[in-house]
């Protein structure tokens, strides 16, 4: 099963098994379209969700108090791929552009993509072919083109030289 981490258990909320989730989604709302979830390759069908300030809470089946809850504190979040909420055109998930070849508009190759960092502009790690790591943000007019079917990022070789982080 290909797998996609979309969160990480914060902590328990509340005395009646429900916990706080940290959403990797663009929108907490996402997860209202999940049915199950797997916590260490344990299987949890979701019984609600509500969401709040960037928070997802969900409640689990088998999760009846805080103590159960407390044990899935620090998880990951995951759902087999396949049955990831479909994604409004343009957007895509993390897991679908890591290990990408970044290039120039020329056709330039930069390296690949090891890692994307979510903040308020995500953080993309760039690992060169001589194996140095570069960091730069994915601010505007930075990734030019994303091609996740053949795994390519292009990028602006201007933009990309002023917010590199070497």
């Amino acid at each position: 099963m290909r797998e996609l981490v979309i969160g990480t258990v914060l902590k328990p909320q509340g005395i009646r098994g429900e916990v706080k989730i940290k959403p990797y989604t663009d929108s907490a709302e996402a997860f209202r379209e999940i049915g199950r979830i797997f916590l260490s390759g344990t299987e949890y069908k979701i019984l609600s969700v509500r969401t709040g300030d960037g928070f997802v809470y969900l409640g689990l089946r088998g999760v009846a108090d805080r103590n159960a809850a407390e044990l899935l504190r620090g998880k990951d979040v995951v759902i087999p791929r396949d049955e990831a909420p479909v994604l409004p055109e343009g957007s895509y998930y993390i897991d679908d552009i890591l290990g990408s070849d970044l290039v120039t508009e020329e056709g330039e190759p930069l390296g690949t993509l090891k890692a994307v960092t979510q903040a308020a502009t995500d953080i993309y790690t760039l690992l060169t072919p001589e194996g140095r790591e570069i960091l730069f943000p994915a601010a505007k007019g930075v990734v030019l083109a994303v091609d996740t079917e053949n795994k390519r990022l292009t990028l602006s070789k201007k933009r990309f030289s002023e917010v590199a982080v070497l």
